[in-house]
């Protein structure tokens, strides 16, 4: 985490950037928030879902059991900037 500006705190948000395998359906936008959602696909490999926007520490811990009770495994939960 070396390019945060300012210390990660419980209640101020952060863009987080969470990655789920395959291609979530279209009502996804609904509950994760307003997260920008994309895909992306490399080569012949399966498609992963890219959910990306500000979320305090309450909220990402909400989605994050969300995706784990759809049994969703994590490939990556990065916070991209927390200015």
């Amino acid at each position: 985490m070396k390019g945060l500006k300012h210390k990660l705190t419980l209640d101020r948000p952060a863009i987080y950037q969470i990655k789920v395998p395959g291609e979530l359906g279209g009502s996804w936008p609904d509950w994760v928030g307003g997260m920008a959602t994309t895909f992306e696909s490399e080569g012949d490999g399966p498609p992963v879902t890219i959910l990306t926007g500000a979320l305090d520490q309450a909220a990402l811990h909400g989605l994050l059991r969300r995706l784990y009770a759809l049994g969703l495994p994590l490939i990556s939960v990065i916070c991209v900037d927390n200015d």
